[in-house]
């Protein structure tokens, strides 16, 4: 995983891909403050939480999309479902291993997933806008 994690192996690498394109989509569109939570301690069904913003709706889908563009380039791979494109005030695409949200920037300090998971290591991409 890109946060330093411990699992080797095709699965690990196939999960750090994935965070990659999706951080990489998310800092294309000028995602704000990107990060991505380890929890792989904390639950069984998924490894990582990525968590960014949009300024509105309109940058909220761009993000989503640009996530979705990339992580099919990188692995040829369609998120399972897409929640909360009609509103867009909270996108969320489950890759199964992966959960990419991307919020409006009132909606994400309404939920504080970061604060939800503030146990979980966080990793922040070096190049914030």
């Amino acid at each position: 995983m890109t946060s330093g994690g411990s699992v080797r192996g095709p699965q690990a690498q196939f999960v750090s891909t994935l965070i990659d394109a999706a951080v990489e989509g998310a800092e294309e569109k000028l995602g704000v403050d990107t990060v991505v939570l380890d929890l792989r301690e904390f639950v069984d069904s998924f490894d990582a939480l990525i968590v960014t913003a949009g300024r509105n709706d309109r940058q909220v889908r761009a993000i989503a999309e640009e996530v979705e563009r990339l992580v099919d380039l990188a692995l040829g791979l369609k998120p399972t479902r897409v929640e909360g494109w009609t509103s867009a005030q909270w996108i969320a695409l489950d890759y199964g291993d992966v959960i990419v949200h991307v919020f409006d920037l009132e909606t994400r300090d309404y939920y504080d997933l970061e604060h939800l998971w503030s146990a979980a290591p966080a990793f922040r991409p070096a190049h914030q806008r």
